[in-house]
């Protein structure tokens, strides 16, 4: 066009800038992701795991106290545990584990030595041991105080430091601390709410302390002489001073006037090591009847009757009765080795001050192949033996024990006698029956016999010593003996005592 130079362009229209709408937001995509429940799980796991963790290896690495307990040094040392209770190790004569309470850390002693001048003051002013029952007490208290403050110290240094290792951030750090000594409190009050002072009085004994039951006193004076835990720790503490000065011979189980000692043992079954354990148990326990309820044969054919023969030289008077894996020919066999009190039929007899009375297995089943009565004729017997039993009341002459080999035959006579024995099922056990009559089960003192290696773990060869007052001759308690199976050296001995 004429008058327009070249190139020239018109100008665009122009609109006003608040006039130009904006364009649309996604909100969604500008949005924090909110917190989902799962993470916040996530989070409060790892969180626990790492005061956990860190409380562990806070105790592992700084909660140990060595202090002097009488004359021997001692290391005390709280320990993660699912049971809790304490165990005392003294070595090298095996360990000690008491039920003292019941939370997740367990109080573990550990005697480290015998320090030889505080043992030699005590050789020669003997006047001092009088006062070291006292002296071990306050040791005790002493330690246990210096655990507290060192444990507090020792989970809330250990989760910190974990949870700045791994959060990097101070707060985080901190409440890992904080969580890990609030849970060391909830431990401190879960024990002292569940503190069973009296625990002392049936501790399981390993090692070689398992053949020194002696160490905690015989079956009256731990039923009147223990009151405090602080003095049954500190006796305790004083007799395995004394183990420790004749660790080479340990002192044998001093017989105690008052109490009748009764082995039981059951289920033999053709192992030719019980008698050598029996024997032994007879000689440390100064036993004074040996009780037998039954299958001590496996198929009860007369030439297996030479198994029998050590039971006239064990020691002690042999009260029997027949299993369902011992025969008619195995009962004859038997009574007529000297030593030997075969029970049938309800019959009773005196033995070591003891009257005793007992019944045979009715059902001879050494193979399971023949048809059996079942349950049906265990009752029958035991019915049978519970009217023998009162006819002897009836009499004047109470029975004190029954024998049995079936549970369910000696379940019958609840009600007429005081302690019934009985087997058959290889597994230890005891029980109030309803009306008042303690069932005594014992293992198999066999370790189960050829049937020991059929499992995936070998068989335990168990037995029980009972103690009886001599006057009422009424239990009083019982160690329970678990010696490891085939290829296995381990020792286990606890004591129970009766709950009257």
């Amino acid at each position: 066009m004429p008058g327009r130079p070249r190139g020239h362009r018109p100008p665009m229209p122009t609109v006003p800038f608040a006039s130009v709408p904006d364009p649309p937001r996604d909100r969604k995509r500008w949005r924090l992701p909110r917190r989902t429940g799962g993470g916040r799980w996530l989070r409060a796991f790892g969180l626990t795991g790492v005061v956990l963790v860190g409380a562990w290896l806070g105790l592992l690495i700084v909660g140990n106290v060595r202090t002097p307990v009488g004359p021997m040094d001692t290391t005390m040392a709280l320990r993660p545990s699912l049971s809790g209770g304490t165990k005392v190790d003294v070595s090298p004569l095996g360990a000690l584990t008491l039920d003292s309470h019941v939370a997740p850390v367990r109080l573990d002693v550990d005697v480290d030595r015998l320090d030889p001048g505080r043992a030699q003051a005590l050789v020669d002013h003997p006047e001092r041991l009088s006062g070291l029952q006292d002296e071990v007490a306050r040791d005790v208290e002493r330690g246990t105080l210096d655990l507290a403050v060192r444990s507090c110290v020792a989970v809330v240094t250990g989760a910190t430091a974990l949870g700045l290792a791994v959060y990097r951030r101070p707060r985080p750090a901190l409440a890992a601390g904080g969580l890990a000594l609030a849970l060391l409190a909830a431990s401190g009050v879960s024990a002292w709410a569940t503190w069973n002072p009296k625990s002392v009085l049936e501790p399981k004994f390993s090692g070689l302390l398992s053949s020194a039951p002696s160490v905690v006193g015989n079956a009256r004076s731990i039923v009147t002489d223990f009151d405090v835990y602080q003095q049954e720790l500190a006796r305790l503490v004083t007799n395995v001073t004394k183990l420790y000065d004749v660790a080479s011979t340990l002192p044998a189980y001093q017989p105690d006037p008052t109490t009748i000692r009764v082995l039981h043992v059951s289920d033999i079954h053709l192992n030719p090591a019980a008698w050598k354990i029996i024997g032994s148990l007879v000689d440390q326990y100064k036993v004074d009847v040996i009780v037998d309820s039954g299958d001590t044969m496996d198929h009860g054919t007369s030439a297996e009757n030479g198994f029998l023969d050590p039971v006239k030289d064990l020691g002690a008077p042999y009260v029997w009765v027949r299993g369902n894996h011992d025969s008619r020919t195995t009962q004859r066999y038997l009574a007529g080795i000297e030593n030997a009190h075969v029970l049938d039929e309800g019959e009773a007899e005196t033995i070591a001050g003891v009257r005793f009375a007992g019944t045979g297995d009715p059902q001879f089943t050494p193979d399971r192949s023949q048809a059996t009565g079942g349950d049906a004729a265990e009752r029958l017997a035991g019915a049978r033996l519970a009217s023998a039993l009162r006819d002897q009341k009836a009499k004047g002459t109470p029975v004190d024990i029954a024998v049995a080999h079936e549970p369910v035959a000696a379940a019958g006579t609840d009600g007429t006698v005081p302690l019934v024995l009985c087997g058959h099922l290889h597994t230890q056990g005891t029980k109030v029956l309803p009306l008042g009559t303690r069932l005594r089960r014992e293992g198999s003192t066999g370790g189960s016999g050829l049937r020991a290696v059929e499992g995936r773990y070998p068989a335990p060869i168990e037995a029980s010593v009972l103690y009886l007052d001599r006057d009422t001759r009424r239990l009083q308690a019982w160690d329970a003996i678990r010696l490891g199976g085939l290829g296995r050296t381990t020792a286990e001995v606890s004591r129970h005592l009766v709950q009257r």
